[in-house]
């Protein structure tokens, strides 16, 4: 497909927020622990979100999709924002990012052999290119064991994200971007409410720049770039 101004706009828009996120997450993990940082960014999501499923009146999703959505929601928010907010805690935010940038290659990958969908030559040699990065990225580290942990986790978390991102096609067409993020962020929230004991511990003892952190994550990089996405995909597909 022809990329137009409009598509062109978008990925910069959904690229330029996320790539916000990672100093955000920094700030936030100074009075949040990962999970409880996770947990709420994915709450003000949520909640932005059913104020605009009330105004659209959204229809409830069909109890066959219900177990797909919460699998795709805890893959693509649970566990990213888990591992990514724990790998963030050894690993520096710009090199968090450079990690999360090899999104794009696993689901392409997967694309491929899921989907069938064409690679071209140069996104291989992006790919080989983009690899190289962060096995260099790996193994210059000061304190090796500590921060590949945190690479590792980090890499986790792009491919649950890449899973998320080719899986979602079928859903997309029959939900529309804008029900299927809103159902997959809330199921995401719904399996996080097991990390709810001893938040409100951190919550009695936040900073005012952590507070800012947290509720920027949850209305900015979280809905408008997925909904993007989700926008994006189902336009010119996952790979």
């Amino acid at each position: 497909m022809k990329l137009t101004f409009s598509l062109v706009f978008l990925h910069i828009l959904m690229i330029s927020l996320w790539a916000s996120a990672f100093p955000v997450i920094q700030i936030g993990l100074e009075s949040f622990s990962p999970q409880h940082l996770a947990f709420v960014r994915l709450s003000i999501a949520s909640l932005v979100l059913l104020v605009i499923a009330i105004d659209t009146h959204m229809r409830l999703p069909d109890i066959k999709d219900i177990p797909f959505l919460l699998a795709l929601g805890f893959l693509g928010f649970t566990v990213y924002h888990m591992a990514l907010n724990i790998g963030e805690k050894t690993v520096s935010a710009g090199i968090a990012s450079l990690l999360v940038s090899t999104t794009p290659i696993f689901s392409s990958l997967l694309a491929i052999f899921l989907f069938q969908e064409e690679f071209g030559k140069r996104k291989w040699v992006g790919s080989a290119v983009s690899f190289a990065g962060v096995a260099l990225l790996t193994f210059s580290k000061e304190n090796f064991v500590h921060s590949v942990n945190g690479i590792l986790l980090i890499l986790l978390a792009a491919l649950a994200e890449s899973i998320y991102i080719v899986c979602q096609k079928n859903l997309l067409k029959k939900y529309g971007f804008l029900s299927f993020v809103t159902y997959s962020i809330w199921g995401a929230t719904i399996s996080m409410l097991v990390f709810l004991p001893g938040l409100e511990t951190e919550l009695a003892h936040i900073s005012v720049r952590s507070a800012i952190s947290v509720i920027y994550l949850g209305l900015f990089p979280t809905v408008i770039p997925y909904m993007v996405l989700a926008y994006l995909t189902s336009r010119i597909g996952s790979a």
